[in-house]
This record gives C-alpha cells, sequence and structure tokens, in this order.
C-alpha cells in the first residue's frame, strides 16, 4: 500500500469513526442497510440519496440544528431529554444513523429503524413556553413538532446542497430538483406517523412562513445556549478548523430573519460558498470516494436484481 493510500484510509477511518461513534470507523447501522430482500425508499437515482451522499449534508446538519432551536417545542425536548452536553458525538451519530438507514436500507430495516425512533420518542415529553407566553404540554411524537424537525433538516439538506455541493438534485417527474427532493423525502416521515408534510418548495417555504407569523419561532435562553454550543461543541482538536468554516456556512445559507434572531452575524456569501466548496472536495479527495453505507446499498440492490 502507497504512502498515499496509507493516509487517505487513516484520515477516512478517523472521519468515519467521529461520525459513527465506532472506534474502527465502521458504522453499526451498516448492516442495517446491507441486510434484506427488498428495496428500501429510495433509489441512487432519486433525489434524497442524491443529496444524502454529498458532503453537503455536513454543512445541512450544523443548519438544521440551528434552525430546530427556534422553535421552543422540539428545543425543550432536547434541553430536557437529550445528551448533547455530555455526549455529542453519541447524539450526533443517533441523527445518522436515521437518516441513513431510512435513505439506503431495505424496507425492512426502514421500518425497525422507524420503530427505534418512536419509542424514543414515546419517553420524551414535558412542558414548553411557546413564543405566544403560553405554556404547552408536549410528547416529542407531537404532529406538530414533528413536523417543524423535518421541515428543519428537510430545507436545511437542501440549501445546503445548492450552495455547497455539486451534483444535480434529479427533477423527476417534479419542476424541480428541489421539488422532487421535498416530495421524495416526505417518505421517510410516514414510519414516524407523518402524512401531512410539504411536497414541494412552495409548500415548505409557506410552512415556515406560517411558523413565524404565528409566533411559533422564538429565541429563549435555551436558544443562545444552543447556539453557544454549537459555536465549539468539544470536538477534537484536528477538526476544530473544519468544523469552523462548516458552522460558518451553515450561518451563512440561514435567512437573514433567523440569523437574526439567532444573534449570529454571517460572512459575506462571495468569499463563503467557494472556500466551502473546495473544503468539501478537500474532504472528499482526503478521505476517498469510497462510502461503506452507499456501497453496501449498491450492493443489496445488485444482489436483489434492482441494479
Amino acid at each position: 500500500m502507497g504512502v498515499n493510500n496509507a493516509v487517505q484510509n487513516w484520515l477516512s477511518l478517523r472521519f468515519r469513526a467521529l461520525l459513527s461513534g465506532a472506534k474502527d470507523g465502521t458504522p453499526p447501522w451498516l448492516d442495517a442497510v446491507a441486510r434484506g430482500d427488498e428495496p428500501g425508499l429510495y433509489l441512487p437515482s432519486d433525489a434524497p440519496w442524491v443529496v444524502h451522499r454529498d458532503f453537503g449534508t455536513l454543512v445541512g446538519g450544523i443548519r438544521a440544528l440551528l434552525m430546530q432551536a427556534l422553535h421552543p417545542g422540539p428545543l425543550s425536548g432536547v434541553a430536557d431529554h437529550s445528551r448533547y452536553q455530555s455526549d455529542p458525538l453519541g447524539r450526533l451519530a443517533g441523527t445518522i444513523r436515521w437518516l441513513t438507514v431510512t435513505t439506503f436500507g431495505g424496507a425492512g430495516s426502514v421500518a425497525q429503524e422507524g420503530n427505534r425512533v418512536n419509542r424514543l420518542h414515546d419517553r420524551v415529553s414535558g412542558t414548553y413556553t411557546a413564543g405566544s407566553g403560553e405554556t404547552r404540554d408536549y410528547r416529542a411524537a407531537d404532529a406538530d413538532l414533528l413536523t417543524w424537525v423535518h421541515v428543519a433538516f428537510m430545507e436545511s439538506f437542501l440549501v445546503a446542497h445548492e450552495l455547497y455541493a455539486r451534483a444535480p438534485i434529479p427533477a423527476g417527474d417534479a419542476p424541480t430538483g428541489a421539488d422532487n427532493y421535498i416530495n421524495q423525502w416526505a417518505r421517510s416521515v410516514e414510519p414516524l406517523g407523518l402524512s401531512e408534510v410539504p411536497r414541494s418548495r412552495a409548500e415548505m417555504e409557506t410552512f415556515i412562513d406560517d411558523q413565524l407569523a404565528r409566533g411559533e419561532l422564538c429565541v429563549t435562553t435555551e436558544t443562545l445556549s444552543i447556539v453557544s454550543f454549537l459555536r465549539t461543541p468539544p470536538l477534537p482538536l484536528a477538526a476544530r478548523p473544519v468544523y469552523r468554516l462548516l458552522f460558518t456556512a451553515a450561518v451563512a445559507s440561514i435567512r437573514p430573519r433567523f440569523r437574526q434572531m439567532l444573534g449570529l452575524r454571517s460572512a459575506p456569501m462571495w468569499l463563503i460558498q467557494p472556500t466551502t466548496r473546495t473544503l468539501l472536495s478537500v474532504l472528499r479527495t482526503a478521505i476517498g470516494p469510497e462510502s461503506p453505507i452507499e456501497d453496501a446499498a449498491r450492493r443489496r440492490l445488485e444482489r436483489i436484481g434492482v441494479l
């Protein structure tokens, strides 16, 4: 093995270990993607597969957490029941597991992953203070809260991909690739009990605007605490410079009104966009083109004759 390959393999292992929490770099949910004799929700030609295989998700994930923090309902669930401060990488791995299994796994694994998330949600409940000042009871499985979490993730991955990734999003039968992504990704939350969610970019934007107009989105002390944590999470020293740029790219991609609410300032997009694209390209080159999760999904689809 050449020196370059050895370095690339080492970087790949460290990168995947950081995201998955597995010391050997093998995601614990790899088997869930590989097993089964049926296709899942998506194929390699579908928009969610194209978006979620790309490194733009590194920016999208940070952006999604910032957007989620604008709604005090889901935020209270995170603050009251999550281990994000004591084990942020563990919580990150749980989120990545749901995203990857739902995107790349077979139907049986997708159903099992949905059941796992539903069981976690069943244990999360409490009260929160809405933007109106009203005290409300909540359960993590409440449709309105789950829909905001879904939209925050969906919009963030889409915007991050459009700004910082290079692969075009397939439009399929939809007017645009963005509309196709939103419509197709809506299927991902059906196992969580959600069926009434945005199906186009226009519907997604209307939903976000409506949440803001109704006062559902606001900033609390918990919001500011989350933002502070996301600025400087306890990452390994070597990962911190990269994370700072990813965080800056996430902030730059957020609507100015929401940035203002979160107390964040944006670097100019003319500088951030090419810099972030270059960083993501360098990361891809350094780590290598192999993706254990995607490779396992493709082998499953080849084995059952879908590819």
